[in-house]
C-alpha cells in the first residue's frame, strides 16, 4: 500500500515539474519532446520482457548494444543535417540527391509500418486488463482506431490530436519515473533477501544476433529531429536529438537492469503485454499506470506518424498522392498487417525498414565525408554503418512468443 502511494505521488510530482511552464519555455527541451516521446514510446512497453525472456542474464549488456547503435545511427544523420546547413548547393552530387529522395521515401515506408506497430499495441493494451483479452478483440480495436483515424486526417485534419502530444509525453515520463521507483523499491528487496534471479538466456549465438537485429526499431525515433527544421535551427535540432538519444539511453538501462534479475520467469508467457503482468507483482497500481500510458502513447504516436507520412508521401510524389489518399493507403496496409502478422513480426518489419533508412542515411554520410571532408577514415566509418543497417534489413528475425 505505502509503495502504491509513493509512486503516484512520484508521478505526480514528476508530471507537473514537466508540465511547468519555465520547462516548456527551454527551447532545446520542446525540441528534446519529439525525439524522445519516438524513443521512449512502444519500445519501452515490450522490451524489458522481450529482452528478460530471450537474454536472460544478458539483458543489459544487448540493451547496451541497442543503444549504443541507435546513437551510432543518430550520429550519421546529425553529420548529415550539419553538412546540410553548410551545404552551399555546388558539391551535391546526383548520387547524393538519389540517396536523399530514396531514404525519404524509405522513412515513409516505415511510417506505414511503425504506425501498424503502435496502433496493434494499442489495441493488445486497451483489452489486457479486461474480460476480453484476446487477440481477436485486440485486433478489432485496433481496426477501429485506424478507422477513426483515417476518417479524422480525411475530414479534419490532425491538427486537434497532435496537441495531445506534449501532455502524452509529460504522462508517460512521469509514469516512467514511477515505474522505476517501483522496480528500485523492489530490486532493493531482493538484493537484501539474496533473492536475485539469474535467468539463462533463451537465444544464444548467431539468433541471438538476428533476433537484437530485429528490436532495432525499439529505440527508434531519433531521427523526428531531423524534419522538425520549420521550428528550430539546425544546431538546437542536433543537441536536442543528441540529449534525447543519451536521456532516452539512462532511461531504458536503468529499466533493463532493474527488471533482468527480479523476475523468476517459469511459469510465464512472453506477449506483447507481459509487462503489465510483470508491474502487477511489483505493485498494482503500476499495471493500471502502464496501461494508461500505453494507450496515450500509442495513440499520439500513431497521429503523429500516420500526419508525417501524409506529407511526407504528398512531397515525393509532388501532391500525385494527396495526404488523404496516403492515410487511406495507410490505413489499407496497416490494416491488412493487423490481420495477418503478430505484433513481434509487425516489430520486425519496423525495425528492417528502419534499418533501411538509417542504412541510406549512413551511405549519404559516407559520400560526404568522401567528398567533402577528404577523410577516409569517416567514410569508412560510415560506409560500416551503412552495411550494419543492410544487415538489419536482410537478417533480422522476430521474436517467437
Amino acid at each position: 500500500m505505502f509503495l502504491n502511494v509513493a509512486i503516484l505521488v512520484v508521478v505526480l510530482v514528476v508530471a507537473l515539474v514537466l508540465w511547468s511552464p519555465r520547462l516548456y519555455a527551454t527551447k532545446v527541451w520542446r525540441a528534446m519532446t519529439t525525439p524522445l516521446a519516438s524513443i521512449i514510446g512502444s519500445g519501452f512497453l515490450v522490451l524489458g520482457p522481450v529482452l528478460d525472456f530471450s537474454y536472460g542474464i544478458h539483458a543489459p549488456l544487448v540493451m547496451l548494444a541497442l543503444c549504443a547503435g541507435a546513437y551510432l545511427f543518430g550520429a550519421a544523420i546529425r553529420y548529415n543535417m550539419r553538412a546540410l546547413e553548410n551545404a552551399d548547393g555546388e558539391h551535391e552530387t546526383r548520387f547524393d540527391r538519389l540517396v536523399e529522395h530514396a531514404a525519404a521515401a524509405s522513412l515513409g515506408f516505415a511510417y506505414i509500418i511503425s504506425v501498424a506497430y503502435y496502433l496493434n499495441l494499442f489495441g493488445a493494451f486497451g483489452v489486457s486488463l479486461t474480460a476480453v483479452n484476446d487477440t481477436d478483440h485486440a485486433r478489432l480495436v485496433t481496426t477501429a482506431v485506424y478507422m477513426i483515424i483515417v476518417f479524422v486526417g480525411w475530414t479534419r485534419g490532425f491538427k486537434a490530436l497532435e496537441a495531445m502530444e506534449y501532455a502524452s509525453v509529460t504522462a508517460k515520463l512521469a509514469i516512467i519515473a514511477g515505474l522505476l521507483l517501483g522496480l528500485g523499491v523492489y530490486f532493493y528487496g531482493r538484493v537484501a533477501d539474496g533473492g536475485l534471479i539469474f535467468n539463462p538466456p533463451e537465444q544464444r549465438g548467431w539468433s541471438a544476433v538476428t533476433l537484437a537485429f530485429g528490436l532495432i526499431v525499439t529505440v527508434q525515433g531519433f531521427e523526428t529531429s531531423r524534419y522538425l527544421g520549420r521550428d528550430y535551427d539546425t544546431p538546437t535540432l542536433i543537441r536536442s536529438m543528441r540529449l534525447a538519444q543519451w536521456v532516452s539511453s539512462a532511461i531504458y538501462m536503468a529499466y533493463i537492469l532493474l527488471i533482468a534479475y527480479v523476475f523468476d520467469l517459469h511459469g510465464m508467457k512472453l506477449t506483447e503485454t507481459a509487462i503489465v503482468d510483470m508491474m502487477a507483482i511489483v505493485a498494482p497500481i503500476l499495471s493500471v499506470l502502464l496501461v494508461g500510458a500505453a494507450l496515450a502513447a500509442q495513440f499520439s504516436a500513431a497521429v503523429a506518424d500516420t500526419s508525417g507520412s501524409g506529407g511526407l508521401f504528398a512531397e515525393l510524389t509532388r501532391n500525385r498522392l494527396t495526404p488523404r489518399k496516403a492515410y487511406a493507403l495507410l490505413a489499407a496496409v496497416g490494416i491488412t498487417l493487423t490481420w495477418s502478422a503478430n505484433v513481434f513480426q509487425i516489430i520486425s518489419y519496423a525495425s528492417r525498414a528502419f534499418a533501411f533508412y538509417y542504412a541510406l542515411q549512413a551511405m549519404l554520410a559516407a559520400s560526404i565525408a568522401w567528398r567533402k571532408e577528404k577523410s577516409p577514415l569517416k567514410a569508412a566509418a560510415f560506409a560500416a554503418l551503412a552495411l550494419l543497417g543492410l544487415a538489419i534489413v536482410m537478417l533480422g528475425t522476430p521474436v517467437e512468443a
